[in-house]
């Protein structure tokens, strides 16, 4: 039985998310950032929290690649060119699509107000559209890493819902699609449903 400590509309929803997909049990605590409870287990305050057993599990990315990696499933083997490639798709994701997201954040809402620079947002929704498109150019199948989703996907898609929340934009047809197609997915639905309700 696992744990997750965070609210669904962070980064916590990709850790259910994927262990939905996994059809592993879990149970889920729904704090916010910066909670007593969850500096309790992580000294920076953020958030998922992975709990399991006596270990604490910190990091979205992290905590999709153990859980991939130990139930073998939305994931390819270690040591393999298969997994390198999807590896690659992971951290292109991380610092081109999720940084620019999360930049954005900061300056609208995370930092001091007197640090803020709010025109950096339209910088950003640019470089946004720009590596959206390029990665769509890279797609080598209807999934980041091939014919089954794996870890880097369940990371777009969610940075897909995060930039419409944003205001970012949405124009190219290729995401779209490929956010239809993972949104279709049944795990999906229950953790956007699971969303929705709390």
């Amino acid at each position: 039985m696992y744990t997750v400590i965070g609210d669904l509309k962070s980064r916590a929803f990709r850790v259910i998310w994927m262990l939905e997909e996994l059809g592993q049990p879990y149970e889920h605590r729904p704090e916010p950032p910066r909670s007593e409870a969850v500096r309790a287990l992580n000294a920076s305050g953020k958030i998922p929290v992975l709990l399991e057993g006596e270990a604490v599990l910190t990091d979205s990315t992290a905590i999709l690649t153990y859980l991939a990696d130990k139930h073998g499933q939305m994931t390819h083997p270690a040591g393999t060119i298969s997994r390198a490639r999807q590896d690659a798709m992971t951290f292109r994701i991380l610092d081109e699509i999720e940084s620019a997201l999360w930049t954005a954040a900061r300056h609208s809402f995370v930092l001091p107000e007197d640090k803020r620079v709010p025109q950096v947002k339209d910088s950003l929704k640019w470089e946004y559209a720009n590596s959206i498109e390029r990665l769509m150019d890279d797609l080598p199948a209807d999934y980041l890493a091939g014919a089954e989703p794996t870890v880097p996907d369940i990371l777009l898609a969610h940075c897909g819902g995060w930039a419409k929340a944003a205001g970012f934009p949405a124009e190219e047809p290729r995401f779209a699609e490929y956010l239809r197609r993972m949104r279709a997915r049944p795990a999906f639905r229950r953790v956007a449903e699971m969303a929705k309700a709390a």
